[in-house]
């Protein structure tokens, strides 16, 4: 098995509940900033049947095989990814599975892939708290989750749910992205609220994890993701979340070691949050 020469030193879970919300976006951005601080990054797109990572940055390469198990492509900026998508001849192809071959995917993804030495692995989850979800917590050795919610109540209720997931599987909650909390007028430079008022501060009470960031709605960003363009995205409101990822991946690990662990990474923030604009 692959997984007993990989040593992956952190498995961070970016969740909702909710579909829409941007979960893709923000694993993709969590990524490209972990690789800008020098940090080893991969990316398991866990949405088995909707799968947006490849697409953000532009990959299409197919994974190869090796005697060591399947090779990930990596993106311009060394993140490691692997995906549904990725084995499709068409992109546009469904993938028509029920549970049983949804968790299995999950599973091989962790147990097949030649992951090599990871600083983290960031594990896209798809919507909802059934198969995948529960598969990830159960087979994975998950140690930080990610909630991404946006400032509607509803969404904010099924990320409630979510994160009763989290916590009934022991997973520990790093903090909650509200994502497209606010849209800035190119001509006053107002913001405004455009899907009404933050219920973020309401769900970190409820769920007792901290608000890391509040990300606008920004045109160019997703201009940029749709065009595969994600690694070139800078959004100053997305620093707090690089820094608190950074100083959870400079943490001991509670991933099984191989049998010749890499050395905990020296991690700092600044090249990957100091140039940011938005």
């Amino acid at each position: 098995m692959s997984s007993q020469v990989n040593h992956v030193r952190h498995v961070l879970a970016v969740a909702s509940g909710k579909g829409g919300v941007g979960k893709s976006l923000v694993s993709a951005m969590a990524a490209v900033e972990l690789a800008r601080c020098g940090l080893k990054v991969g990316i398991m797109d866990a949405d088995i049947t909707g799968p947006s990572i490849p697409r953000l940055f532009g990959m299409t390469a197919r994974p190869a095989s090796s005697m060591g198990g399947i090779i990930p492509p990596e993106t311009e900026t060394g993140v490691k990814i692997i995906s549904m998508n990725l084995f499709l001849y068409d992109s546009g192809q469904p993938v028509i599975w029920r549970g049983p071959l949804l968790t299995s995917a999950i599973k091989q993804f962790w147990t097949d892939v030649a992951w090599g030495d990871l600083d983290v692995l960031i594990v896209d989850l798809p919507p909802g708290t059934a198969d995948v979800p529960l598969t990830t917590f159960e087979s994975l050795p998950v140690d930080g989750i990610l909630m991404v919610t946006t400032p509607q109540e509803l969404a904010s209720m099924i990320v409630e749910k979510a994160a009763g997931l989290a916590k009934q599987m022991h997973k520990p909650i790093l903090g909650i992205v509200e994502n497209m909390a606010m849209v800035t007028c190119p001509h006053c430079g107002e913001a405004f609220e455009l899907f009404g008022p933050s219920h973020a501060e309401e769900l970190a009470d409820h769920i007792g994890a901290p608000v890391l960031a509040r990300l606008p709605i920004d045109p160019t960003v997703t201009a940029l993701a749709d065009t595969g363009h994600v690694e070139d995205v800078k959004m100053a409101a997305f620093a707090p979340v690089a820094e608190a990822l950074a100083e959870y991946v400079a943490t001991p690990s509670t991933v099984p070691p191989a049998p010749n662990p890499a050395p905990a990474p020296k991690v700092s923030c600044s090249p990957c949050s100091g140039d940011s604009t938005g």
